[in-house]
């Protein structure tokens, strides 16, 4: 694993979030039976996040602004604008919460969140994510190899593939009362994927509780493949002998592939992804291929047609 190091960037250049946190604590302010006792303290955005490790999984980028992180999401969960998340899903109640682990595994369990949480030390891991859409961002995740979490279930030999599936609860999540997509809304890995070190099981950005518009109380992170493919707000994670079927992939098979690996030789049926809009900049650049993390993950797909393989 080729380790990579974060240059010293002031604090101020790149945590612009005055106005984020101003709304929060008059959100708390409100108390008693308003806005605020929806989410228990533990649960809030903007907490901190205890005991993080540095981690050597680090890209020597320039990170987004935490505003723009928060603020420009995709999750068709709360609408399928850009703004809808921060807009709407701030009422998402994430406590109580539990992660049901089952399928071929040896020991299935339901983890209460606060349990993952203690699970495994905690790492901050700057991963750059870049959208199917041909937009990208460098974010500080904080989390956790998912591997530390299939470790203790003891997979069989059988488990192939992992399906992972968000909350399904359109009283909370409005665009779910849609029919973008078929709900709850799934994704899956190939086992292997799943354990690979660089898969992380992430509850937080920026040493913070993760906002519930990007995903919270808990997510995963691919950083080498499209970010459809980082499943929001996990309440399932199954462990099955067939490839499952993704959303987006029952949505729109000749568009979007069970693999979705960041790949610029490989376009959108509607556009190219040759290049990228880093959020935050004026120019496009190159994108790389496996999104930067070929060393790292190229040997997975060893062999294998990646045009067909999209």
């Amino acid at each position: 694993m080729k380790p990579y190091k974060v240059p010293p960037i002031k604090s101020s250049e790149i945590t612009p979030k005055a106005l984020f946190d101003a709304r929060r604590k008059f959100m708390r302010m409100a108390g008693g039976a308003g806005l605020a006792a929806l989410l228990p303290a533990a649960a809030w955005a903007g907490d901190k996040l205890p005991d993080i490790k540095k981690s050597a999984y680090n890209v020597a980028e320039a990170l987004t602004p935490f505003k723009d992180v928060t603020q420009y999401n995709n999750f068709y969960e709360f609408g399928t604008g850009k703004d809808d998340p921060a807009a709407k899903a701030g009422r998402m109640k994430t406590r109580p919460w539990t992660v049901t682990v089952d399928g071929a595994v040896n020991k299935a369990k339901v983890f209460d969140i606060d349990e993952l949480l203690k699970l495994a030390p905690l790492e901050e891991r700057v991963y750059r994510l870049r959208c199917v859409e041909a937009w990208s961002m460098v974010v500080p995740w904080v989390g956790f190899s998912l591997a530390e979490l299939i470790k203790r279930v003891e997979p069989t030999g059988n488990a192939k593939f992992v399906e992972l599936v968000s909350l399904h609860d359109p009283a909370q999540m409005p665009g779910q009362k849609s029919a973008v997509l078929e709900w709850p809304y799934r994704e899956g890995l190939r086992i292997d994927e799943a354990m690979h070190p660089l898969t992380l099981l992430t509850v937080g950005l920026y040493g913070e509780v993760l906002p519930n518009q990007n995903g919270a109380p808990i997510r995963i992170v691919l950083p080498w493949k499209y970010g459809f493919k980082s499943t929001k707000s996990i309440v399932g994670i199954r462990f099955v002998e067939k490839q499952p079927v993704s959303s987006w992939m029952k949505a729109g098979p000749a568009e979007y592939g069970f693999y979705a690996n960041v790949n610029p030789e490989v376009d959108h049926p509607r556009w190219s992804q040759a290049k990228e809009r880093r959020i935050g900049e004026f120019l496009k650049r190159k994108t790389l291929m496996f999104n930067g993390y070929a060393d790292q993950v190229g040997q997975l797909y060893a062999g294998m047609d990646l045009q067909a393989n999209f």
